[in-house]
């Protein structure tokens, strides 16, 4: 899966509604997500920031220009947030078959559990059978 298909997927999960472009409430769900709480009213001073547009909704390309555009810090709190989506339960440092499953469901891609450890080896350095966050970090590094 390449960069472009990759921004899709995330791009994708956080569009709640379908409708293409995100919406400040979507956006501060994503936000909450990560951590971090803002305001509706900080969320959309953050929308405006990024849309380039200026209906105050963030589409496809907007996210893949603030992703692209970003510093390696951000590139590596991104990372930190996806990384969050996929873990077993939160906090625990890593994806398992199962959780990798689950989340993989969500955004519409029906594998079976044999089928994740598959895609988890090709990629778990340790050999343990589970994702950490430098393994899923080369993992995306190398796509």
């Amino acid at each position: 899966m390449d960069k472009q298909q990759q921004y899709k997927r995330v791009f994708s999960h956080l569009d709640q509604n379908g409708d293409g472009k995100l919406s400040p409430p979507e956006l501060q769900v994503c936000i909450g997500k990560i951590g971090e709480e803002l305001s509706l009213e900080e969320v959309e001073m953050v929308a405006q920031l990024m849309d380039s547009d200026g209906d105050g909704w963030l589409s496809f390309e907007d996210l893949v220009k603030v992703v692209e555009g970003a510093s390696e810090d951000e590139k590596v709190n991104d990372l930190k947030m996806a990384f969050k989506m996929y873990e077993e339960k939160e906090g625990c440092g890593c994806i398992t078959p199962k959780s990798l499953r689950r989340m993989l469901s969500r955004l519409g891609e029906s594998r079976t559990v044999d089928e994740c450890e598959l895609m988890i080896a090709k990629f778990d350095l340790d050999g343990n059978g589970v994702v950490d966050f430098d393994e899923f970090h080369h993992m995306m590094a190398c796509s």
